[in-house]
């Protein structure tokens, strides 16, 4: 009521004077100095204007010159709603979409005369009552805000509403059965909003007139309202990703004017219902992930049909001919189901077919030869059939091509040169077949390739210079087949390049080909089972990446090279080679037992090594002793005579880092070159692709954590023009960021040859660490809730608060670091990039960045980056916190953890997806947490939710009190200060 006084009484009070600018003129100046305007979208305001007619997203009647419409959608606006424009009288359609808006909705029911109002895309919060006083409006969009309540009860007071679009909020309760009176609703669309698990209410079959019904992720369950059958205008229908049980209506054929069916992600039995040759209109049908059974109708394939989607049901039989003659179908998707025979030979001859997958089926036969006949296809998925015969030559004409999946079938024959230099593909998997032939010296011309998948296969021939052109090559697998000679020399040029198998051919030679130090985020390579022979190459030790290591039953000889104690390697394999000499002292433990068996030369105390050489034990250490004796006394010679020069070059240096190279971002109680000077092996405590991370204990018993970074970064991104270096990235970033859930920077040095990032110093490591390590006990539900919520709110900072908005790009468990309280920060910017928002919230990267099983799909396929991306990766992260397990491995074959949980929840339940360490008494709490994740990881990126509401929506998931301090007097909850954290631009 008070606030409702204040706006009367504002109503009231007096504009102010002017001699020259109309009254509505002066309403629209007030509504403005409500509002931040950073991008300067309304300086067309001009004050001195005798009419606003002229000034953006205003228009006038011609007549009288009254404002009747203000659209100032997209104009990077914030602040409270203007409430000022309800005031022009004669406004009947107001568009603030796609801004910064951030008050609750009570205001706008004083604009009544309303007919349009656009609110979406802002970050509107509270209930949605207010809206039911605008009796006359006729188009309503309040999707993509924070609304939440339920749906009021009164809504029906809407009479004249033809659209209701509340598309993602936090909207809670049911949906309300009074929506049933809006006779004259054409498009109504509730998507994507928490509602309370409940029917779908038979009252909305009264809309007759609906032409829009979109319903999809709404908690709704049960079977689809016989009532349903009135609405007979539907051109889209979307119930995806609900409940819903049942059958598919028969009464569904009584949608002749229908254009769209969206029904997958639910329950639904049975068969495809008869008579579906009377939807005439219908051209995208999508019951994917059901539980359909029998075969596909051939009426259905007779329809004009763009996409049909119905994979991950149980349907089976044949493929219906007919499919072939739809003049429109533009994707196909019946993989995961029981289908057999052969796909129609004149599949795709007369459609625009884009994508088609019918993999993980039982058909056979050939690959259709004029599957791209139109030359629109960009994506083949036929793995795990039994297709045999030869891959078509028509196919390698098909420059659309991205995506070409044929693995695990009977294909026999050489690959078509036109397949090899396909200009747009970048994942090539011919994996499990029987195909044979050279790799093509036409590969140069697939110059987007990214993946190439060739293993066990009967590839013969060398491997041509040409694939050192493949500039984005990622993963390069050609193992089990017959390829030989040396490995070409061009491979060095691969930089980006992270996995490399080519075990079990007969290639030959030796590995010094030059360069190799340059395949630095080389993460696994595996050259195992060939014919190499001379010394393993010193270089491998300076490949930062490198994780896993396998060069056994080669004939390589020699030592082995002590700069292999550099990498940090979860598995390494020498064995069955022909090396001698002394194991480095990193791999003389147990773990490497098995590492380096069948080189006799070799001497070791690990079991199975040194055999025949304890006899000259004792004759090798005298040798090495006087070696040491005459090496100790030529350095002592040298030593002495530039002691002095070396003495004054070493002052002069600490002067230098101390008083210039050295930048701060708090007040320090240690200097620079102290933390310089403590930097050594035995104080790493973690490598990445990046650098060096180092735990320094300084003499005023203060500790922290040194990140150094490897060389000099490559500064240039070829899509976005010039980028800082990754040092300058993460300075630029973290210096200017003030957040008790975001890693502090204190200080950092740059000279050339020294970058050091200085950082406070997190006792409990990574959350990857914890999960996955031996301490995984310490995490109790309560904390990794607690986890979860301080992740969410140090990206939900990045996302929101900073200005540009800034996009981290490798959000992952191992990025996430905990300090001695559990109070969860994020770290590691070196990838991280700000976007702005008017307009410009995608940017465009020319590599992916991120990690396996973190990165959103559609990233890694189009390289377009946003937040929404960063939200799918903190999706992987909480299932990871519920489930215990990581995002990648063996054990989920040819999918992730996101695709193992939704799979698991369908045919196993929530039990089976929960670690079994948790307490059973966080059940629900769990459940509810697991939802969250599972809404981030969405495929879709638009029904992702913000992070700010991620964070609302994790606040509101339980009773454990959202800060639990596991110290009295150590509060984890302070925030340090509210500032924004502004990037130059």
């Amino acid at each position: 009521m008070f606030l409702l006084f204040l706006l009367f009484l504002f109503f009231l009070s007096p504009p102010p004077v002017s001699h020259s600018l109309t009254q509505d003129g002066l309403f629209l100046l007030e509504a403005r100095r409500c509002l931040s305007d950073p991008d300067n979208s309304l300086s067309s305001w001009n004050p001195s204007a005798a009419t606003p007619c002229r000034w953006r997203g205003v228009t006038c009647h011609p007549l009288s010159g009254a404002v009747t419409a203000v659209d100032l959608s997209s104009s990077s606006l914030s602040g409270p709603f203007p409430v000022t424009l309800c005031r022009l009288p004669f406004l009947s359609n107001l568009n603030l979409s796609s801004n910064l808006i951030n008050s609750t909705l009570a205001p706008v029911s004083l604009c009544r005369t309303l007919l349009h109002l656009d609110l979406s895309q802002n970050i509107l919060v509270g209930p949605i009552n207010s809206v039911v006083a605008l009796t006359s409006v006729r188009h309503l969009d309040l999707s993509g805000n924070n609304l939440s309540g339920e749906i009021p009860a009164k809504i029906d007071a809407l009479r004249h509403l033809e659209t209701l679009n509340l598309v993602n909020n936090l909207l809670t309760g049911t949906i309300p059965a009074s929506l049933g009176n809006l006779t004259s609703l054409k498009h109504l669309q509730l998507a994507y909003n928490p509602f309370k698990p409940s029917p779908i209410p038979r009252q909305l079959g009264n809309l007759r007139n609906l032409e829009t019904l979109f319903l999809a992720l709404c908690n709704l369950e049960g079977p689809i309202p016989v009532t349903f059958s009135n609405l007979v205008n539907l051109t889209s229908l979307d119930l995806s990703q609900n409940s819903i049980t049942g059958h598919i209506p028969r009464w569904f054929t009584r949608f002749t004017s229908v254009i769209q069916i969206e029904l997958y992600n639910n329950s639904l039995s049975g068969e495809l219902p008869r008579g579906m040759s009377k939807m005439t209109s219908l051209k995208s049908f999508d019951a994917s992930r059901n539980k359909l059974t029998g075969t596909i109708p051939t009426e259905l394939c007779e329809l004009p049909l763009e996409s049909l989607y119905l994979y991950e049901n149980k349907l089976e039989g044949f493929l219906p001919a007919a499919i072939a003659r739809s003049p429109n179908l533009y994707g196909l998707k019946l993989f995961s189901n029981k289908l057999v025979g052969t796909l129609p030979s004149d599949l795709g001859s007369n459609s625009p077919l884009n994508h088609i997958d019918v993999s993980f089926n039982q058909f056979t036969g050939d690959i259709p030869a004029n599957i791209c006949r139109r030359g629109e296809l960009e994506q083949l998925l036929l793995i795990y059939n039994s297709f045999s015969g030869e891959i078509p030559n028509n196919l390698g004409k098909c420059k659309s091509l991205m995506r070409v999946r044929l693995r695990n079938n009977n294909l026999s024959g050489s690959v078509p040169d036109g397949v090899w230099s396909l200009p747009r593909l970048h994942l090539l998997e011919l994996l499990e077949n029987s195909l044979s032939g050279h790799i093509s010296k036409a590969i140069s011309g697939s110059s987007s390739m990214s993946n190439l998948l060739l293993s066990n296969n009967r590839f013969s021939g060398s491997i041509p210079e040409e694939i050192g052109l493949l500039d984005n090559l990622v993963e390069f697998a050609a193992s089990n087949n017959n390829l030989s000679g040396r490995i070409p020399g061009s491979m060095v040029k691969l930089k980006q390049l992270v996995n490399l198998d080519l075990s079990s051919n007969q290639l030959s030679g030796d590995l010094n080909f030059g360069g190799i130090s340059y395949l630095s985020k080389v993460t696994d390579l595996n050259l195992s089972h060939n014919r190499f022979n001379g010394r393993v190459p010193s270089e491998l030790g300076s490949l930062p990446a490198l994780n896993y290591l396998d060069l056994s039953w080669n004939n390589f000889s020699g030592e082995i090279p002590l700069q292999l104690q550099n990498l940090r390697l979860s598995e390494l394999n020498l064995s069955y080679n022909q090396l001698s000499g002394y194991i480095p002292p990193i791999y003389t433990h147990t773990k490497y037992k098995t590492s380096f068996i069948g080189n006799p030369g070799l001497c070791s105390n690990l079991p199975g090594v040194c055999n025949g050489h304890d006899k000259n034990k004792n004759w090798s250490y005298v040798w090495i002793l006087w070696s040491i004796f005459v090496l100790a006394g030529l350095l002592f010679i040298i030593g002495v005579a530039w002691l002095y020069i070396r003495y004054r070059k070493v002052k002069k240096l600490k002067e230098e880092l101390y008083t210039s190279r050295w930048k701060s971002f708090h007040k320090l109680r240690f200097n620079g070159f102290e933390v310089a000077k403590l930097l050594n092996e035995a104080n790493v405590i973690g490598r990445g692709s990046s650098g060096k991370v180092y735990k320094v204990v300084l003499g005023n018993g203060e500790v922290v954590a040194v990140k150094k970074l490897y060389g000099a970064p490559t500064k240039v991104d070829e899509n976005v023009g010039s980028r800082k270096d990754e040092f300058d990235a993460e300075v630029e970033t973290l210096g200017r960021i003030r957040h008790k859930n975001i890693v502090r920077l204190w200080c950092c040095c740059n000279d050339g040859d020294h970058k050091l990032l200085v950082f406070e110093y997190m006792p409990n490591g990574s959350l990857g660490d914890l999960l996955q390590g031996s301490n995984k006990s310490l995490l109790d539900w309560p904390i990794r809730y607690k986890i979860a919520v301080d992740a969410a709110e140090g990206l939900s900072y990045l996302h929101h608060d900073c200005v540009p908005p800034i996009v981290h790009r490798d959000v992952k468990s191992n990025n996430i670091l905990v300090d001695e309280e559990f109070v969860a920060k994020v770290a590691d910017f070196g990838v991280a990039k700000m976007v702005t928002r008017a307009g410009q919230g995608t940017e465009s990267m020319s590599v992916i960045a991120g990690s396996y099983g973190y990165i959103a799909p559609e990233y890694a396929y189009t390289l377009r980056v946003n937040e929404k991306c960063d939200i799918y990766s903190f999706g992987v992260v909480i299932l990871e916190l519920v489930t215990g397990r990581p995002p990648i491995g063996p054990e989920y074959g040819e999918n992730d953890l996101v695709k193992w949980v939704s799979s698991a929840l369908e045919h196993e339940g929530l039990d089976h997806v929960i670690d079994p360490t948790l307490d059973s008494k966080y059940r629900e709490e769990i459940s509810k947490v697991l939802s969250v994740g599972l809404h981030c990881t969405s495929s879709i990126p638009v029904t992702r939710p913000s992070m700010r509401n991620v964070v609302k929506m994790l606040h509101e998931v339980t009773t454990v009190p959202k800060c639990t301090s596991l110290n009295a007097g150590n509060d984890p909850c302070y925030n340090e200060g509210t500032s924004h954290c502004i990037s130059e631009v």
